[in-house]
Protein backbone atom coordinates (compact mmCIF):
# COMPACT_ATOMS: atom_id res chain seq x y z
CA UNK A 1 0.00 0.00 0.00
CA UNK A 2 1.11 3.58 -0.68
CA UNK A 3 -0.08 6.33 1.63
CA UNK A 4 -0.86 9.63 0.00
CA UNK A 5 -1.14 12.80 2.06
CA UNK A 6 -3.95 15.08 0.86
CA UNK A 7 -4.91 18.53 2.17
CA UNK A 8 -8.60 19.27 2.34
CA UNK A 9 -10.22 22.70 1.96
CA UNK A 10 -10.35 23.03 5.78
CA UNK A 11 -6.61 22.32 6.00
CA UNK A 12 -7.20 19.02 7.77
CA UNK A 13 -4.67 16.39 6.68
CA UNK A 14 -6.09 13.02 5.76
CA UNK A 15 -4.43 9.84 4.52
CA UNK A 16 -5.68 8.09 1.40
CA UNK A 17 -4.49 4.58 0.64
CA UNK A 18 -3.82 3.44 -2.90
CA UNK A 19 -3.45 -0.20 -3.88
CA UNK A 20 -0.19 -0.77 -5.78
CA UNK A 21 -0.38 -3.68 -8.16
CA UNK A 22 2.87 -5.55 -8.74
CA UNK A 23 3.37 -7.08 -12.16
CA UNK A 24 4.05 -10.80 -12.33
CA UNK A 25 3.36 -13.51 -14.88
CA UNK A 26 0.05 -15.34 -14.57
CA UNK A 27 0.50 -19.00 -13.46
CA UNK A 28 0.91 -21.51 -16.33
CA UNK A 29 0.98 -18.73 -18.95
CA UNK A 30 3.28 -18.54 -21.99
CA UNK A 31 0.91 -16.57 -24.21
CA UNK A 32 3.38 -13.80 -25.04
CA UNK A 33 5.83 -16.41 -26.36
CA UNK A 34 3.21 -18.16 -28.49
CA UNK A 35 0.65 -15.77 -29.96
CA UNK A 36 1.69 -13.35 -32.68
CA UNK A 37 -0.46 -10.56 -34.08
CA UNK A 38 -0.96 -8.77 -37.38
CA UNK A 39 0.65 -5.34 -37.14
CA UNK A 40 0.04 -2.59 -38.13
CA UNK A 41 -2.53 -4.33 -40.33
CA UNK A 42 -3.18 -7.73 -41.85
CA UNK A 43 -1.43 -6.61 -45.03
CA UNK A 44 1.91 -6.71 -43.20
CA UNK A 45 1.45 -10.23 -41.91
CA UNK A 46 2.20 -11.40 -38.39
CA UNK A 47 5.12 -9.78 -36.65
CA UNK A 48 7.94 -11.57 -34.90
CA UNK A 49 9.94 -10.72 -31.79
CA UNK A 50 11.75 -7.42 -32.26
CA UNK A 51 15.50 -7.99 -32.59
CA UNK A 52 17.99 -5.14 -32.61
CA UNK A 53 20.83 -5.37 -35.16
CA UNK A 54 23.40 -6.08 -32.45
CA UNK A 55 21.18 -8.92 -31.13
CA UNK A 56 20.76 -10.64 -34.50
CA UNK A 57 24.13 -12.42 -34.53
CA UNK A 58 23.65 -13.44 -30.89
CA UNK A 59 20.29 -15.09 -31.66
CA UNK A 60 21.75 -16.91 -34.66
CA UNK A 61 24.64 -18.17 -32.52
CA UNK A 62 22.25 -19.42 -29.83
CA UNK A 63 20.17 -21.20 -32.48
CA UNK A 64 23.28 -23.08 -33.65
CA UNK A 65 24.05 -24.10 -30.08
CA UNK A 66 20.58 -25.63 -29.85
CA UNK A 67 20.88 -27.14 -33.34
CA UNK A 68 17.83 -25.30 -34.65
CA UNK A 69 17.03 -22.98 -37.50
CA UNK A 70 15.45 -19.58 -36.95
CA UNK A 71 13.88 -17.14 -39.38
CA UNK A 72 14.94 -13.53 -38.83
CA UNK A 73 13.41 -10.95 -41.16
CA UNK A 74 13.79 -7.16 -41.39
CA UNK A 75 11.21 -5.13 -39.44
CA UNK A 76 11.96 -1.40 -39.57
CA UNK A 77 14.23 0.44 -41.97
CA UNK A 78 15.14 4.08 -42.54
CA UNK A 79 16.57 6.08 -45.42
CA UNK A 80 17.38 9.63 -46.49
CA UNK A 81 14.86 9.52 -49.33
CA UNK A 82 12.22 7.25 -50.88
CA UNK A 83 14.52 6.06 -53.66
CA UNK A 84 17.24 4.87 -51.31
CA UNK A 85 17.52 1.31 -50.02
CA UNK A 86 16.52 1.26 -46.32
CA UNK A 87 19.05 0.74 -43.56
CA UNK A 88 17.67 -1.81 -41.11
CA UNK A 89 17.37 -0.56 -37.52
CA UNK A 90 15.24 -3.48 -36.27
CA UNK A 91 14.76 -7.12 -37.27
CA UNK A 92 12.13 -9.63 -36.15
CA UNK A 93 12.46 -13.29 -35.22
CA UNK A 94 9.51 -15.22 -36.61
CA UNK A 95 7.63 -18.04 -34.93
CA UNK A 96 8.23 -21.66 -35.90
CA UNK A 97 4.59 -22.44 -36.76
CA UNK A 98 3.43 -21.91 -40.34
CA UNK A 99 1.03 -19.21 -39.13
CA UNK A 100 3.88 -17.28 -37.49
CA UNK A 101 3.16 -18.29 -33.90
CA UNK A 102 5.44 -19.76 -31.17
CA UNK A 103 8.94 -18.51 -30.45
CA UNK A 104 11.58 -20.99 -31.65
CA UNK A 105 13.29 -20.85 -28.24
CA UNK A 106 10.16 -21.78 -26.29
CA UNK A 107 10.47 -25.31 -24.91
CA UNK A 108 7.10 -26.90 -25.71
CA UNK A 109 8.34 -30.48 -26.12
CA UNK A 110 9.83 -31.41 -22.77
CA UNK A 111 8.06 -31.51 -19.42
CA UNK A 112 10.17 -28.67 -18.07
CA UNK A 113 8.31 -25.70 -16.63
CA UNK A 114 9.13 -22.05 -16.03
CA UNK A 115 9.12 -20.67 -12.44
CA UNK A 116 5.45 -19.68 -12.87
CA UNK A 117 4.47 -23.03 -14.40
CA UNK A 118 4.36 -22.20 -18.12
CA UNK A 119 6.54 -23.41 -20.97
CA UNK A 120 10.15 -22.38 -20.24
CA UNK A 121 12.40 -20.23 -22.41
CA UNK A 122 15.60 -22.01 -23.49
CA UNK A 123 17.53 -18.73 -23.59
CA UNK A 124 15.87 -16.82 -20.75
CA UNK A 125 19.11 -15.29 -19.47
CA UNK A 126 20.05 -14.26 -23.02
CA UNK A 127 16.59 -13.33 -24.32
CA UNK A 128 16.17 -10.23 -26.52
CA UNK A 129 15.48 -6.81 -24.99
CA UNK A 130 11.96 -6.91 -26.45
CA UNK A 131 11.21 -9.98 -24.33
CA UNK A 132 12.65 -8.27 -21.26
CA UNK A 133 10.39 -5.28 -21.93
CA UNK A 134 7.08 -7.13 -22.25
CA UNK A 135 4.28 -6.35 -21.37
CA UNK A 136 5.43 -2.72 -21.23
CA UNK A 137 4.57 -0.72 -24.36
CA UNK A 138 5.24 2.82 -23.13
CA UNK A 139 7.04 4.04 -20.04
CA UNK A 140 5.56 7.55 -19.81
CA UNK A 141 2.82 7.05 -18.90
CA UNK A 142 3.11 3.37 -17.96
CA UNK A 143 1.18 1.47 -20.63
CA UNK A 144 0.91 -2.31 -20.73
CA UNK A 145 -0.19 -4.61 -23.54
CA UNK A 146 -3.92 -5.17 -23.02
CA UNK A 147 -3.63 -8.66 -24.57
CA UNK A 148 -1.41 -9.85 -21.69
CA UNK A 149 -3.39 -12.11 -19.33
CA UNK A 150 -2.15 -10.18 -16.29
CA UNK A 151 -3.28 -6.90 -17.86
CA UNK A 152 -6.69 -8.33 -18.72
CA UNK A 153 -7.20 -9.12 -15.05
CA UNK A 154 -5.58 -6.11 -13.36
CA UNK A 155 -5.52 -3.45 -16.08
CA UNK A 156 -2.12 -2.05 -15.15
CA UNK A 157 0.68 -2.25 -12.60
CA UNK A 158 2.73 0.28 -10.68
CA UNK A 159 5.44 -1.94 -9.25
CA UNK A 160 8.02 -4.54 -10.36
CA UNK A 161 8.45 -2.93 -13.79
CA UNK A 162 11.86 -1.28 -13.38
CA UNK A 163 13.75 -3.82 -15.50
CA UNK A 164 11.07 -3.60 -18.21
CA UNK A 165 11.34 0.20 -18.24
CA UNK A 166 15.15 0.04 -18.53
CA UNK A 167 14.90 -2.43 -21.43
CA UNK A 168 12.38 -0.24 -23.26
CA UNK A 169 14.63 2.81 -22.88
CA UNK A 170 17.53 0.84 -24.38
CA UNK A 171 15.41 -0.19 -27.37
CA UNK A 172 14.28 3.40 -27.99
CA UNK A 173 17.86 4.62 -27.76
CA UNK A 174 19.15 2.00 -30.21
CA UNK A 175 16.35 2.75 -32.71
CA UNK A 176 16.69 6.52 -32.53
CA UNK A 177 17.47 7.93 -35.96
CA UNK A 178 17.65 11.25 -37.77
CA UNK A 179 16.78 9.75 -41.15
CA UNK A 180 13.41 11.13 -42.31
CA UNK A 181 12.02 8.18 -44.29
CA UNK A 182 10.74 5.13 -42.41
CA UNK A 183 10.04 1.73 -43.97
CA UNK A 184 8.20 -1.28 -42.57
CA UNK A 185 8.73 -4.86 -43.74
CA UNK A 186 5.75 -7.08 -44.52
CA UNK A 187 6.52 -10.66 -43.45
CA UNK A 188 4.20 -12.58 -45.78
CA UNK A 189 3.31 -14.86 -42.84
CA UNK A 190 -0.07 -15.46 -41.24
CA UNK A 191 -3.13 -17.66 -41.00
CA UNK A 192 -3.81 -19.70 -44.15
CA UNK A 193 -7.19 -18.03 -44.63
CA UNK A 194 -5.48 -14.61 -44.72
CA UNK A 195 -2.57 -15.31 -47.07
CA UNK A 196 -4.21 -13.65 -50.08
CA UNK A 197 -4.34 -10.37 -48.17
CA UNK A 198 -0.77 -10.52 -46.83
CA UNK A 199 2.13 -8.87 -48.65
CA UNK A 200 5.89 -9.37 -48.38
CA UNK A 201 8.70 -6.84 -48.67
CA UNK A 202 9.38 -3.19 -47.82
CA UNK A 203 6.63 -0.57 -47.67
CA UNK A 204 6.88 3.12 -46.86
CA UNK A 205 5.48 3.99 -43.45
CA UNK A 206 2.62 6.46 -43.84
Amino acid sequence: MLKKIVKTQRNFIIVKQKLCVEFKCVPDCAQCCIEREYYPSKKFGKIGILILPKEKEKMEKLAKEYDMSINILPRIGVSENKNEKPTIIAYQMMGVDTDGNTCPFLDTKTKNKSPHGGYPCKIYQDRPLACMTYPLIQNNPITLDEKCKFCKEYGTAEENLQSEIESLVKIKTEMNTSMPVVWRYATGIGEERDLKKIKKGWFLEK
